[in-house]
């Protein structure tokens, strides 16, 4: 095997994409920062505690392990930037009010998650702390579809769940850690026969509400079915309604709304709600949904840094995303010859300050220019001596 063969799931990003990807990712953040998002870099690794604990076993399992040979102690490649972020908040900022933080760099997997998916995600995100009240969630949902529209995605669909439909539920009967994974597992599998055999020594009203949770999915009259075949309870009618809002908001703003009450994905992780953005008919894509972005409520995820705080947020790949997209054309560009002519560096030098992309064609590769549209070129102008004009270029270079 060549010594320069990758490792699985791990790739180069070329010239053409790469571009792309920087487009995007300055989109993205533009976007945040028009939100009041501040945009903070924490570390790529760190102790293996701080950016494990209170996480879940999962990521955990997504997490490379190495030894800091200064101190001896375990490090950790993040796999996700949210506890960092959370530690941000909690031990450095330290704010009384309302924070909100964006994000964008790579992290790292262990193994992937679905096919085809990068081992090296490079995560966009952002995240408010502090804010209890449902105003957060829409925010973060707002500006998770203004992020996908700058990039050119078209066709969103909103796909909600909410953790403590499920914990409501459950909340009758005590269970092992153990017998509640079988039942998420199962949940989220929407297998009603497995549901059946694992809920059968529970009061026949949870195992009435179990084995309807499967069913409970589609469109936003979803929640009027929860609300009239599952057994009530405050916690209940508090997550139902929080959806209904959310859900009511999100299709004023143009965006199709999905629920599905027996999604668990992340439970051990969010609070409350969950959702996750799908782009229904992207420009670049197979025409299929495609899931782009995801978050939703974690207010336990400051707790174990000393300061719990209500926390909502999402993240996206902005390696995903530039797959789902349209290409973009390639920067118009003007070509230059190559020279030492003070008149001409200068010339050069002052289109650069103006903005303009200039491409000097190297002796001997002068129709080699691969990565611009090079539409102008600069020549020496018939009217001055020593100036230069810029004209457009009669015969293109072949990209």
């Amino acid at each position: 095997m060549s010594a320069w063969v990758l490792p699985d799931h791990i790739a180069d990003v070329l010239p053409s994409e790469a571009r792309h990807i920087e487009e995007l990712r300055r989109g993205v953040l533009d976007t945040a920062r028009g939100y009041g998002y501040e945009l903070v870099m924490p570390p790529l690794l760190e102790h293996l505690e701080s950016l494990l604990t209170g996480t879940g076993e999962a990521l955990g399992l997504q997490t490379f392990k190495l030894v800091d040979q200064l101190s001896g102690r375990t490090l950790g490649l993040r796999a996700d930037s949210t506890p960092q972020v959370a530690r941000i908040d909690a031990h450095l900022l330290n704010r009384q009010g309302v924070a909100r933080l964006s994000y964008c760099g790579p992290v790292v997997h262990t193994r992937i998650d679905r096919p085809l998916a990068s081992r090296e995600p490079l995560q966009f995100g952002a995240e408010i702390y502090g804010h209890a009240g449902q105003e957060a969630d829409l925010e973060v949902i707002e500006l998770a579809q203004a992020c996908l529209r700058s990039a050119g995605v078209r066709g969103l669909q909103l796909d909600m769940a909410d953790v403590r439909v499920i914990d409501a539920v459950l909340a009758p009967v005590s269970l092992s850690s153990a017998q509640e994974a079988r039942i998420h597992a199962a949940l989220n599998a929407k297998d009603v026969a497995e549901l059946e055999v694992l809920a059968r020594d529970l009061p026949a009203a949870v195992r009435h509400d179990l084995c309807a949770l499967p069913n409970l999915f589609g469109g936003t009259a979803v929640l009027d079915e929860a609300q009239r075949v599952l057994q009530p309870s405050p916690a209940l009618h508090a997550a139902l309604d929080g959806l209904r809002w959310l859900a009511s908001h999100a299709q004023g703003q143009g965006m199709a709304v999905s629920i599905d009450l027996a999604d668990l994905r992340g439970y051990a992780y969010y609070t409350g709600m969950r959702f996750a953005l799908f782009a229904l008919g992207t420009e670049g894509g197979s025409g299929q949904a495609l899931e782009l972005a995801r978050g939703g409520r974690y207010d336990e995820v400051g707790a174990v840094f000393g300061r719990n705080r209500p926390a909502v947020g999402f993240s996206l790949d902005l390696k995903e995303l530039v797959a789902a997209v349209a290409p973009r054309p390639l920067v118009a560009a003007i070509r230059a010859p190559w020279g030492m002519d003070a008149s001409l560096r200068q010339a050069i030098a002052e289109l650069r300050a103006q903005g303009h992309t200039v491409v000097c064609a190297l002796p001997g590769h002068e129709h080699h220019v691969d990565e611009f549209h090079c539409d102008r070129e600069l020549v020496p102008d018939a009217a001055r001596r020593g100036a230069w004009t810029v004209q457009p270029l009669q015969t293109e270079i072949s990209q």
